[in-house]
């Protein structure tokens, strides 16, 4: 079985869900990742197709012309003062358009209180037939594979996961041994990039290359072979925006070398696991 390839809506964010979705279809993605959960954050675009009824029938339309499955929503963030019934909407959005999973993070220290929302957050998608995946994100509350593990084994639900970023494991200093104790169930799909193998230690600099710089696969200092070796075989979402490339390039070149580069990279992986069985 052939890896399967997602284009996360962070690559190409100026999209709308559904010119993403027809881009994704041309470039030779096999699903969409996008985020109809408007997080209010300054010049990033909304998405809320919740309310936006016209681009949420528009959505549907290329999902269904394409053939493209919704793989992910996100982000249900958890901060201090978060109420998950606020989500509620997106995760009927999701539903009606077919999607598998709800990508959330946790972003206040007040550990109860993340613990029992990310629980509720859980029992509200599942009706949907969603999943709830947990990011850990370095500059995030949760910012180790271990504080995810933490959440997930504290609040058991059965449709909770791990949802691990390449570049957010290789900023969070985790070590790849450490997946070997994680539950395989847990995995259910990968955020696949690359970024300069230096860490910033400078905040602004690290959200930054986060959302403008990541690298193609294969292209920067990240340990992401080591870690995807050590996980089960599980669809990949590229989330690797590079806002220069982008404007050089336009979105939709952009996004076709970055699944050429992903394809590359991993059939270099099988590969070598091939090689050494």
């Amino acid at each position: 079985m052939s890896y399967q390839y997602s284009l996360a809506h962070l690559t190409a964010l100026d999209l709308a869900p559904p010119e993403l979705t027809y881009t994704a279809a041309r470039a030779g993605y096999d699903f969409v990742s996008i985020r109809p959960i408007y997080m209010g954050l300054p010049n990033e675009p909304n998405y809320d197709l919740a309310n936006k009824k016209e681009m949420f029938r528009d959505t549907r339309k290329a999902l269904q012309e394409t053939g493209l499955g919704l793989l992910d929503i996100e982000l249900a963030k958890i901060s201090d003062g978060t109420d998950p019934k606020d989500y509620e909407p997106a995760f009927h959005v999701a539903a009606e358009l077919g999607a598998k999973h709800v990508l959330s993070s946790i972003w206040t220290d007040d550990s109860a209180f993340a613990k029992e929302s990310f629980a509720q957050l859980c029992d509200l998608a599942k009706p949907y037939g969603l999943t709830v995946e947990l990011e850990f994100v370095p500059i995030a509350s949760v910012s180790t594979l271990q504080g995810a593990v933490d959440v997930l084994e504290a609040t058991e639900r059965e449709n909770a996961g791990l949802m691990i970023d390449a570049h957010h494991f290789h900023r969070s200093k985790d070590r790849v041994e450490d997946l070997d104790r994680v539950p395989k169930e847990w995995f259910r799909y990968f955020h696949l990039c690359d970024a300069i193998g230096d860490i910033p230690t400078d905040r602004d600099e690290m959200t930054r290359i986060v959302r403008e710089e990541r690298l193609y696969i294969g292209e920067g200092g990240t340990n992401v072979g080591q870690v995807l070796e050590r996980i089960p075989k599980i669809p990949m979402s590229l989330e690797m925006p590079h806002r220069k490339r982008t404007e050089e390039l336009g979105h939709e070149a952009f996004v076709r070398r970055c699944l050429q580069s992903a394809k590359t990279f991993m059939a270099s992986i099988e590969a070598a696991t091939a090689h050494h069985k």
